[in-house]
C-alpha cells in the first residue's frame, strides 16, 4: 500500500492484468502522445494540401486544355482563312485573265471594225471617182 500512496496522483492506475484500458482517461497525455497526435495532424494537414494542390493543378491543367483548344480552332479557322484566301486570289487570276482576253476581244474586234470601215471609205471614194469621170465624159 505504501507503494500505492506514493505514487503520483496524476497517475493513471494500470489494470491488473497489465495491459492498458483504453476506456481508462488519463489526466495528461504522455509525450509520445503527443508526438503521434502532431505526427497525425501533420499528416492529415499535408494530405489536404496535397488535395488541395491536386485540385489546383487539375483547374490549371483544364485551362490549359481550354487554352489548347482555342489555340487549334484559331489556328483551324487560320487555316480555313488561309484556304478562302487562296480561292479568292485564284478567283481574281482567273478573271484577271478573262479580262485581258475581253480587252485582247474588244481590240481586235475594233480593229476589224475598223479595217472594214477603210475598206467602206476606200469602195466610196472609187464609186465617187467613178461618177465624177462619168460626169466629166457626159459633158
Amino acid at each position: 500500500m505504501a507503494n500505492e500512496q506514493q505514487q503520483a496522483p496524476h497517475a493513471t492506475p494500470k489494470p491488473d492484468d497489465g495491459v492498458e484500458d483504453s476506456r481508462v482517461e488519463r489526466p495528461y497525455a504522455e509525450p509520445q502522445d503527443i508526438s503521434e497526435e502532431g505526427t497525425r495532424n501533420e499528416a492529415e494537414a499535408s494530405r489536404r494540401l496535397a488535395e488541395e494542390t491536386r485540385e489546383v493543378r487539375d483547374k490549371h491543367r483544364q485551362a490549359a486544355e481550354a487554352i489548347r483548344q482555342r489555340q487549334e480552332e484559331g489556328r483551324e479557322a487560320a487555316e480555313t482563312a488561309r484556304a478562302a484566301s487562296e480561292e479568292a486570289r485564284l478567283a481574281a487570276e482567273d478573271a484577271r485573265h478573262a479580262a485581258v482576253d475581253s480587252v485582247r476581244a474588244t481590240a481586235e474586234s475594233l480593229k476589224a471594225t475598223l479595217e472594214q470601215m477603210n475598206v467602206v471609205e476606200e469602195m466610196r471614194r472609187t464609186l465617187r471617182e467613178i461618177r465624177d469621170s462619168t460626169k466629166l465624159e457626159s459633158n
